[in-house]
Formats: structure tokens, sequence, C-alpha cells
């Protein structure tokens, strides 16, 4: 697996790490590669199937890619520090997202699995949901996406621990290359006490399992 995630090392990625700026084509620029590349498969992008089928792509990438418009840490800013002296972990399992391959341009769909040890405050359950979202609404790696969320909880947060674990299906390995159908990748990382003790690393997967 490329760029693998060594959950054993302390994240560190922050933030504000961002490509640099680029010069964004207009839309009409955007709408006029599709159709080159409408062409360059072999067909006409004139016919009546196709013909409205550049301005559709552009509107479908202005919401697959909107996290480049987002800011991870305003997702996480409001927090609530009335926990009624709750200091336990926090999880939010199954939190279904989708993301873009930076290789391919072709979705890889999974669940995220967020764990944190709050210090003084809390944040609300669905900016988790949100913060995912955030980054998972960008051309990724898996691995650079568990990271991001790790590293966005520490900075944001500062809790005592955070654990992500990631669990997707990669289209570009079931539908091009290997074309291996069902096969699913899972990253994780941790920091805090869920790096320091392998007894919260256990407990955290524990908690992953079905009920009922």
């Amino acid at each position: 697996m490329e760029n693998k995630v060594d959950a054993r090392v302390k994240p560190h990625i922050v933030v504000a790490e961002e490509a640099a700026p680029v010069s964004r084509p207009s839309r009409a620029e955007a709408e006029a590669a599709v159709r080159t590349l409408i062409l360059w498969a072999g067909d006409n992008p004139d016919r009546d199937g196709l013909i409205d089928t550049p301005q559709r792509v552009v509107r479908a990438y202005e919401e697959f890619y909107a996290g480049y418009g987002e800011d991870a840490a305003k997702e996480l800013d409001r927090t609530f520090e009335e926990t009624e002296g709750y200091d336990d972990l926090v999880l939010v399992r199954d939190i279904e997202f989708a993301s873009h391959c930076e290789h391919h341009m072709v979705p890889f769909v999974g669940k995220a699995h967020i764990a944190y040890y709050p210090n003084e405050t809390v944040v609300g359950l669905s900016k988790l949901g949100r913060l995912v979202d955030v980054f998972a609404k960008r051309l990724q790696t898996q691995e650079h996406l568990t990271a991001q969320i790790v590293a966005a909880i520490n900075d944001t947060l500062k809790p005592r621990g955070t654990a992500v674990v990631i669990e997707a299906e990669h289209l570009c390995m079931t539908m091009r290359g290997v074309k291996k159908h069902g096969a699913s990748t899972v990253t994780a990382q941790f920091s805090g006490v869920f790096r320091d003790d392998p007894a919260e690393q256990a407990r955290f997967f524990a908690l992953l399992r079905p009920t009922g």
C-alpha cells in the first residue's frame, strides 16, 4: 500500500497544510475540457445524450470537490464545556463518506470511525461527520484522509487521545487494474492515549464490533 500510515507515529500533518495556490479555470474552460475527454473516449459530445453532459459534469464536480472551499477548523470551532463530569471516550462509528482517488480520479467509498478522549470540551457529534466530508470531498488517498482527520481533531480540540479507522472500497482497484471486486482497505491512526496504551486501542476496536 502506498504511503502506509504507521499508527505508532504521532501525526505531524497540520490542518493548515494545503497545496500551493492554483489558477482556477473558468466554468467554460472546465466544460470544454469535458468535451475534449468525451471526444478522446471516442464519442460525439454534440449528440443528444451528451450535449449537456459537460455542464452536468462541472456541476457534479462542484459537489464532489466542495471540500476545497471548506475549513476543517471552522467545523470544530463550536465546542461545549457542559459535560456533567464526563471524561471517558466519545465514539462515532459508521460515518459514511465518498471520496475520489487522487491517482485515477475514481471514487472510493466507505465508513469512518472516530473516537477521542475529551480534555475540557466536546464537539457536537454531527461536526465529526462534517469533518470527514471536508477532507473526503477532495482528491485523496485513504491514508492521507485518515491522518488529516486525526490532525484536525488534535489541533482544534486538544483531546487526550484520538483514534480514527477508515474502511473503504476503491473503484480504481475493483473496476480497473487488478479488478478485485469486494476488496476493502483499512487504515488506522492513533494519537495520545490511544497511541501510547495498547489497552485503549483494544477497547476502541472492541467498541467498533456490531452489537445486538
